[in-house]
C-alpha cells in the first residue's frame, strides 16, 4: 500500500482524502453509534430531531440523507413520517446500519438520482469529510425540486472564550483518548482535526446561495458546539 500524503496538521491530502475517509469509517463502524452517544452525552439525538423538524416537510415527502452512516438520521426522518433514502460510500457503515430505510452505496458528489426529484435532504456531521464542498452543494441543488428543504448538521465552536477553551480541550484531547480505548485513536484524532476542512460560516452560506439555495439560516446548538444550517432550493417548477 502506498504511503499517504498529509498536510501540516496530519490530515490526508486532497488526493488521498476520499480513500482515507472511507477506510476510517469502515474501521470505526461497529462502535460508531456507541461513541456518538457517549462523546456527545446523547446530545446528538437532540440535534438530529432538531434538524428533521427544521425541514418543515409534510409526511410522505422523500428526503435523501447524504453520508447516512448507520442510519440515525434516517430513523428520525421516518419517525416524522417522511420517506428517507440513505446514501453513504462506506460499506462498513451501511453494513452496521440500524435503519429500515432503503440504503445506497454512492459518492455524495454523484448521487445517481434524477434531477428535481426529491423533497428534502439532510447531512449529519459529514461536510468536512467531503473531498470538495461546492460540487456537493451543486449536486444537492440538482436532485432537489424547487421549494425543497435541506438541513445540514456540523460541528462548531462556541463564541464564549471560556466555553471555546473547554470545548477545544474536550474535542482535541478527551475525544481521541476515549476513541483510542473503544475504537480507533487515529480516527478519533482525525475527527477533531478535520474541522480545519470546514469553511467559515459566511463562506459556507455564500456557497449555498451560489448553488441555488435561499432562506438561509444558521443556528448554533448546545452552547455553540454544533451548528444547524437550513435552506430552501430556489427556482420555479418547469
Amino acid at each position: 500500500m502506498r504511503s499517504r500524503r498529509r498536510n501540516q496538521r496530519g490530515l490526508p491530502s486532497p488526493e488521498d482524502k476520499a480513500q482515507a475517509v472511507e477506510e476510517m469509517f469502515d474501521e470505526i463502524a461497529p462502535r460508531y453509534d456507541l461513541l456518538n452517544r457517549l462523546l456527545t452525552f446523547r446530545l446528538d439525538t437532540r440535534w438530529r430531531r432538531r434538524a428533521v423538524a427544521a425541514l418543515g416537510l409534510a409526511p410522505g415527502e422523500i428526503v435523501i440523507d447524504v453520508a447516512c452512516g448507520t442510519g440515525d438520521l434516517c430513523n428520525e426522518l421516518e419517525s416524522a413520517g417522511l420517506r428517507p433514502v440513505g446514501v453513504d460510500f462506506s460499506a462498513g457503515m451501511l453494513a452496521a446500519a440500524t435503519t429500515a430505510a432503503p440504503l445506497v452505496r454512492s459518492d455524495a458528489l454523484r448521487l445517481g438520482v434524477r434531477d428535481a426529484s426529491l423533497d428534502g435532504a439532510t447531512c449529519g456531521f459529514a461536510l468536512r469529510n467531503l473531498t470538495s464542498l461546492e460540487p456537493f452543494l451543486a449536486e444537492l441543488a440538482r436532485v432537489l425540486r424547487p421549494g425543497a428543504r435541506i438541513a445540514l448538521l456540523e460541528v462548531a465552536e462556541p463564541a464564549n472564550p471560556l466555553l471555546r477553551a473547554g470545548h477545544r480541550l474536550y474535542f482535541g484531547k478527551v475525544v481521541p483518548a476515549v476513541g483510542s480505548l473503544l475504537s480507533s485513536r487515529s480516527a478519533y484524532r482525525y475527527l477533531p482535526e478535520s474541522v480545519a476542512y470546514l469553511p467559515e460560516a459566511p463562506v459556507l452560506l455564500a456557497q449555498l446561495a451560489e448553488a441555488g439555495f435561499g432562506a438561509l439560516d444558521r443556528t448554533l446548538l448546545s452552547g455553540g458546539i454544533a451548528q444547524l444550517i437550513t435552506a430552501t432550493r430556489e427556482g420555479s417548477a418547469s
